[in-house]
């Protein structure tokens, strides 16, 4: 434990209780990478934003199938605020 994380292979991993059609949708036990980056972008903390910035930096999602969770949960928008505040230079 580290805070209200369980670190996992070097990772702080957080369990969330669904609470929305997002974090419902993912049926499997642990959540993929892609949906918890769309609901890291949803909530748009600060530190939602790091964990976001910490995936992309580790290459860890599959950008077409996050595209497809952002799109079908209408966070495009905020995905394109996000680039452009964070990842304009890249």
């Amino acid at each position: 434990m580290e805070g209200e994380y369980f670190l996992i292979g070097g990772w702080p991993v957080q369990f969330l209780p669904p609470h929305s059609p997002l974090l419902n949708e993912d049926p499997v036990p642990v959540m993929t990478t892609e949906h918890l980056a769309a609901i890291a972008l949803e909530l748009g903390r600060p530190k939602d934003k790091a964990r976001l910035l910490q995936f992309l930096d580790e290459h860890a999602l599959d950008m077409t199938l996050f595209e497809q969770i952002l799109t079908r949960y209408q966070l495009t928008e905020k995905w394109l605020t996000f680039q452009s505040q964070f990842l304009s230079d890249q």
